[in-house]
């Protein structure tokens, strides 16, 4: 499979003042094969929005790269990059409350991206509007409304719109359902699948709940404090987990079945994640670890390939 995304060593540091620093993204390598979908799983605050806002050029990479067809971008983008780029590289939001601009009408925001990057006249930008509004499932006849008046899965659906007009190669999908009811999650998740089959979409697909990203990835990233520690195809990973903190990870979403949910023992992580402003020494998950050895509190596991797999595990264990 052709590479359409590759991220080498890619870090995103934020300065906080007196010397300090965020680790957000920390030397992330990966590659997003062509009209694949990657899903990138982990806990609140490991960096999976800052990687995927990084790889769109959203925040300027503090060191690595970014290659798309193997064109290496820009380490900050100018405004000159981003108009050459919507095109090929766009991102659904995560709260659909608070990404749409509650002073512009729908077909106003749906519309932005192509007249600032398309030649089309008023009137065919209009035509494009109202045919993605039925694409993604609302009506025409709302292009006129704002987004207050609209339900969360409903402003979802103008947040895929808005990204999607431009028709772009590759899209990163930034926990698009976490803000929505369960029954409304798949109604968006199959909106998602059936364009991705349509345009032939590439997507990172940003999500906590480990199922739903194994029901629509063809392969699965598991990232802890800034770092990428599992990576594989999506079922592996999630029925056959190998680096302690995927195994708790699958461990702690819940079962479907209440009465298997009550007689499953308890996988919860004991301890605190460490601080990104003072990332630990060796392994990050050490301290939490159930598996950790003594090389783990200082010896960074660097990530490799199992052998007979396409599995990448980051863990002493498999050295």
């Amino acid at each position: 499979m052709a590479a359409l995304v590759e991220t080498i060593n890619l870090t995103r540091y934020f300065d906080i003042g007196r010397g300090q620093r965020v680790h957000a993204v920390d030397d992330v390598s990966l590659t997003i094969g062509e009209k694949e979908i990657v899903g990138l799983v982990g806990e609140s605050g490991s960096g999976k929005s800052t990687f995927g806002k990084t790889v769109v050029g959203l925040h300027g990479k503090t060191s690595g790269s970014v290659k798309f067809r193997g064109e290496t971008l820009p380490q900050s983008y100018r405004p000159a990059d981003f108009q050459r780029l919507a095109s090929k590289m766009q991102m659904i939001f995560q709260d659909p409350y608070s990404s749409l601009n509650p002073r512009m009408t729908v077909g106003e925001i749906i519309a932005e991206g192509l007249r600032l990057h398309s030649t089309l006249d008023s009137k065919q930008v209009q035509a494009r509007v109202e045919e993605w509004l039925v694409r993604v499932g609302l009506q025409a006849g709302h292009m006129s409304r704002y987004s207050h008046e609209f339900s969360g899965g409903q402003r979802q659906r103008i947040g895929i719109a808005r990204a999607l007009i431009l028709e772009p190669e590759f899209v990163v999908c930034d926990e698009p359902i976490s803000a929505l009811d369960v029954s409304v999650q798949a109604q968006v998740i199959n909106l998602l699948g059936e364009l991705k089959e349509t345009l032939g979409l590439t997507l990172l697909f940003i999500a906590h709940d480990l199922s739903m990203v194994r029901y629509v990835s063809d392969r699965m990233a598991v990232m802890y404090l800034g770092s990428l520690v599992e990576i594989g195809k999506a079922d592996a990973v999630y029925f056959d987990p190998k680096h302690p903190y995927t195994e708790v990870l699958v461990g702690s979403n819940p079962e479907p079945d209440p009465e298997l949910e009550r007689r499953r023992p308890s996988t919860a992580i004991v301890g605190e994640i460490p601080s990104p402003v003072n990332v630990p020494q060796g392994c990050r998950f050490a301290n939490r670890c159930p598996k950790v050895l003594e090389q783990c509190r200082s010896v960074t596991p660097q990530l490799i390939t199992l052998k007979d797999s396409e599995r990448q595990v980051a863990c002493h264990l498999y050295n």
